[in-house]
Formats: structure tokens, C-alpha cells, sequence
């Protein structure tokens, strides 16, 4: 086991317009990459248990070719927007958080 902090080269999140957040998640080799992508530890179900949100709005997309998956859901802070009144994190820079400590097999 290892946790996926540990497995990716580049771990970002950002905002993906004003209303959802993505977290970017790069790979340095082949088989790390496969190994995370085919971890049924990284599920909707798992990011949504995380993120305190229904698992229907997440997505988790992998790019095979760019050995990097990227996780997509909605903004649970400031939920008028980014930069709205309640928003801790007008970026959405710090919100990868959650997922770092997630064990992958």
C-alpha cells in the first residue's frame, strides 16, 4: 500500500470555472500510473466519502497518453462561486488535500 501522494509526480488542484474544482494527478512511469487508474480504491464512491458529497458529481477521467487522471466535482465551499462571500480558497489551489492520505493497493 502506498498513498497516493506518494504515487503521483504532480498532485494540483484548481478550479475548473466557478462552480467545480479538479485535482490533477500526474504519474512519472507507465505502471504507476495504471496501477493508480485501475485501483478501485480511487472511486467516485472514495472521493465523494472525502469530499462530503454525493458520488453522482464526481468524475474521474484518466488521460493514458498524459499518464495523469483528473478527478472533477463541485465546489462545496462558497457555493455561489468562486471568490463568493464564504470562500476559503478563491483558487481552489489547497483543495487536493483530502485525497492525499487515500491508500492505493
Amino acid at each position: 500500500m502506498a498513498h497516493l501522494c506518494e504515487l503521483a509526480s504532480v498532485f494540483r488542484s484548481k478550479n475548473a470555472g466557478p462552480f467545480l474544482l479538479t485535482i490533477d494527478l500526474m504519474f512519472g512511469d507507465e505502471s504507476t500510473f495504471q496501477r493508480v487508474a485501475n485501483a478501485a480504491a480511487l472511486s467516485t464512491e472514495a472521493v465523494a466519502r472525502l469530499y462530503q458529497i454525493d458520488p453522482e458529481n464526481v468524475r474521474i477521467v484518466p488521460f493514458p497518453k498524459a499518464k495523469a487522471i483528473k478527478v472533477t466535482l463541485p465546489r462545496v465551499w462558497g457555493r455561489a462561486g468562486a471568490g463568493s462571500p464564504g470562500d476559503r480558497d478563491v483558487y481552489g489551489a489547497q483543495q487536493h488535500g483530502p485525497l492525499m492520505n487515500l491508500e492505493i493497493p
